[in-house]
């Protein structure tokens, strides 16, 4: 178990509690609750089913904080509703990329994981295969904006920016869950500075 742990389970217990707080959106829904941890049997079970390997923090999150609940927006989904999907390929000059889903287990190409919901073509993905797996990226399904690939280096630090910014009293624009100068290459997998 990842030595976060701990930590974050304390910061989350506390959250709902504290003076001058942010108001987190989404949070009406999940209220600050954690859903049953993931049971390491259903998630060996997801990773055979769908040919990945869950990136260790939000696996160690997953199994030992809680598999489902409070997070940014509306909350962590459970793992048996999260879905797979690639970033669209995109000619050069054509705008921002989206995302498509990928219905069939495939170890080729670079996969991202729906992991929390943000709300309509929204989507709050971590790579789980190429260059960006464990990073967390912020993109549209239809490619209304660009993805943006977080500062954070796996989903435990992001996790935590969150809940140390709604400790804070941050608004939703001060929570800088992604960077303004890291973003998806657009014609690669890799970080670049953005212009």
């Amino acid at each position: 178990m990842d030595s976060r742990i701990p930590r974050l389970r304390r910061k989350l217990a506390r959250i709902p509690y504290t003076p001058g707080r942010s108001h987190s959106f989404g949070e009406e829904r999940h209220e600050f609750r954690l859903g049953p941890r993931l049971p390491e049997d259903r998630a060996n079970a997801f990773e055979a089913e769908h040919d990945v390997e869950l990136p260790k923090p939000y696996r160690d999150f997953l199994t030992n904080v809680g598999g489902s609940g409070a997070s940014p927006y509306y909350g962590l989904i459970p793992l048996e509703e999260c879905a797979l999907f690639t970033m669209n390929p995109n000619a050069a000059g054509t705008g921002p990329r989206g995302f498509n889903r990928a219905y069939r287990p495939t170890r080729d190409g670079h996969l991202f994981l729906h992991v929390i919901e943000p709300g309509c073509s929204d989507l709050v993905l971590v790579g789980v295969t190429g260059p960006l797996t464990g990073r967390m990226l912020i993109g549209n399904s239809d490619g209304f904006w660009g993805p943006n690939v977080s500062s954070a280096p796996d989903f435990l630090a992001w996790y935590e920016r969150w809940l140390n910014h709604m400790a804070a009293g941050m608004d939703n624009r001060a929570l800088q869950l992604t960077s303004p100068t890291l973003h998806a290459h657009p014609h690669r997998y890799r970080l670049a500075p953005k212009l």
